[in-house]
């Protein structure tokens, strides 16, 4: 088990939450689908919504705010010390600041940032939510990858704002896969190359127990799934809610 009790370090994927139609069909959806109960929260706050594992938030879901809004996907936000300054920085690697710098209540400081390749992602400085607070095992994130047709421009950006170094992938050798690790050599994900990347978007995959199994619950649910397929690292499904949104799903190779 992976339990956090206190703030991951500058760099690290650290939340997760998704803007959707309606938040009833949703909390059946992945309640279903992952064992999730939910913690609704009150109208002021938008009914912003967190999703419990073992009563511990591991995501939030809430009523997309633009009711014309026809596409919807998991937001990701990386962990910060100084959400100020890290706008700072990545304004001057060349992105654009979608929402500033702004206090949660007591709960953190935030903004949304998009990258010079086009992918969309959020900061947050912890105060009292630190993020995810279970991560690493089924039913709970494991990694998220930023897939883009300009790999090059998202590799520059993503150094310069968070420290990152660069790794190449032996075990992929035909992929434009590069890893990002944190300045400690921690690994937080990668950046995949796909000249046939309509949209640059940062990606979630949540661990599972068993692919088959849960892609087999997600259509059962009221959603969709791909083919489970086996690759270098596991088992893998790409999963489609009730709305759109697509995540992955992966489980250890023989489990």
């Amino acid at each position: 088990m992976s339990e956090l009790t206190t703030a991951q370090p500058t760099g690290t994927p650290t939340w997760i939450d998704l803007g959707i139609p309606d938040l009833d069909r949703a909390m059946a959806f992945y309640g279903a689908l992952f064992g999730w109960e939910f913690d609704v929260g009150p109208e002021e706050t938008g009914r912003y919504t967190l999703c419990l594992l073992r009563g511990r938030p591991v995501a939030a879901i809430m009523p997309n705010p633009d009711p014309d809004a026809t596409e919807f996907w998991w937001n990701l936000y990386f962990a910060t010390d100084d959400c100020d300054a890290t706008v700072a920085r990545a304004e001057a690697a060349g992105g654009a600041v979608l929402s500033g710098s702004m206090d949660v209540m007591d709960q953190g400081r935030m903004a949304i940032i998009r990258d010079p390749a086009g992918a969309q992602f959020g900061l947050w400085q912890a105060r009292a939510h630190i993020g995810c607070q279970i991560v690493n095992e089924p039913n709970a994130l494991l990694r998220n990858d930023l897939i883009t047709a300009e790999p090059g421009r998202a590799r520059d950006f993503y150094t310069a704002v968070f420290d990152y170094t660069l790794d190449s992938d032996p075990n992929m050798p035909d992929a434009d896969f590069t890893f990002l690790r944190r300045p400690d050599g921690h690994e937080i994900g990668g950046i995949v190359g796909d000249p046939t990347a309509g949209k640059s978007r940062w990606t979630t995959l949540f661990q599972v127990e068993d692919c088959d199994v849960t892609a087999r619950r997600a259509a059962d649910a009221g959603g969709a799934a791909t083919e489970p397929f086996d690759m270098v690292y596991g088992r893998l499904a790409e999963i489609t809610d009730p709305f759109g949104a697509t995540f992955s799903v992966g489980a250890p190779l023989g489990s």
